[in-house]
């Protein structure tokens, strides 16, 4: 399958690009990573792969219409503590 294809196929399965896809689903591990373990938002940033963290938040903000910090402090006031997860 020739890669316009398959971003094709990818698109029309989920909606988005596979790059927009990946950014999405790093930047919701994000969340959920600043929300449960209390780790700054650059840390957070590296954990889930961005070099940097004013880019990150660049993209935290577009995608969930609040900065890292205003996200976290929703959550925690409207959601609690989430536990952390344990393997």
């Amino acid at each position: 399958m020739s890669v316009p294809s398959y971003h094709a196929h990818f698109r029309r399965l989920l909606g988005s690009s596979p790059g927009q896809y990946i950014k999405s689903m790093r930047l919701h591990e994000a969340r959920l990573l600043l929300a449960r373990q209390g780790q700054t938002v650059a840390e957070v940033a590296n954990t889930v792969g961005y070099v940097s963290t004013s880019q990150f938040s660049r993209e935290f903000k577009r995608h969930f219409g609040k900065t890292a910090s205003e996200e976290v402090r929703w959550m925690k006031q409207h959601l609690g503590e989430l536990p952390h997860d344990h393997p």
